[in-house]
């Protein structure tokens, strides 16, 4: 069964990119197969990789639905032997993992659907895979729609500043209250300049939380983002990748 790594936060933290560089951790870390999710309806976790989308579970779904309506068979394929078909085809297939997209419904379908489905596949691929990482929506509202059934570890991102902590704070309030299934939850501070991390800290431990540490500002992240460039390219001695390689060194090797 594969360890199950999210990430959460409020949008602009960064969530994304951290997302995109754990992935590239553990490839070059492990070289064990890894399943990337994206569970925004915003994607965007395929740029942060450099892989190009060819369907996303909001479209399989629209599709599903549309074959459903004309009452066709393709293959003579049940409707779900039809649909599971459909996601397998919707998986992109990389160099070092593969990434499933949950994107936006075409029609006027609830996102909730396209949560339930792709939380119903992440659970089912995690047995062919050694990693899941799921780069979740901006907000809150995914916890409540349990995009995985269960969790080992959550990082909850924020940016060195007072929305970003409360935010912090309500999404850990909502996890005890849905009493959901994560073994480990963590915050990381991105973004911080200097002077910026004993205050983070402080903060940290008054909401209870354990801090997995902090990432500094730095130029080669504001280029990648500035040029739309996969996190590939991020060059190994910058200061952003060293210092969260470090934190999942600590978090997901200890051990």
């Amino acid at each position: 069964m594969a360890q199950i790594i999210a990430f959460s936060g409020k949008g602009g933290t960064g969530k994304t990119t951290l997302a995109g560089m754990a992935v590239r951790y553990l490839m070059e870390k492990t070289g064990r197969p890894i399943l990337a999710v994206d569970a925004d309806a915003n994607a965007c976790l395929n740029e942060a990789l450099g892989v190009t989308v060819h369907a996303t579970i909001g479209r399989v779904r629209e599709q599903s639905l549309a074959t459903i309506r004309s009452g066709a068979r393709p293959g003579g394929l049940s409707t779900e032997e039809h649909f599971d078909y459909q996601v397998q085809q919707s998986i992109v297939e990389s160099r070092g993992f593969d990434l499933l997209v949950m994107g936006r419904p075409e029609g006027q379908g609830c996102y909730c659907a396209a949560n339930n489905i792709i939380r119903k596949y992440t659970d089912k691929l995690a047995d062919d895979y050694a990693y899941v990482v799921i780069d979740n929506e901006a907000g809150m509202e995914h916890l409540s729609r349990r995009t995985a059934q269960k969790i080992n570890v959550l990082f909850i991102v924020s940016d060195p500043t007072l929305k970003g902590i409360r935010t912090v704070n309500r999404i850990n309030e909502l996890i005890v209250e849905l009493s959901l299934e994560i073994d480990k939850r963590y915050v990381i501070f991105n973004r911080v300049k200097s002077g910026d991390d004993a205050v983070v800290r402080a903060a940290c431990g008054k909401g209870g939380l354990a801090l997995a540490g902090t990432v500094p500002e730095d130029v080669a992240i504001y280029n990648l983002d500035l040029h739309g460039d996969p996190v590939f390219g991020i060059p190994s001695d910058a200061p952003s990748l060293k210092a969260f390689y470090g934190l999942l060194d600590n978090v997901l090797m200890a051990g």
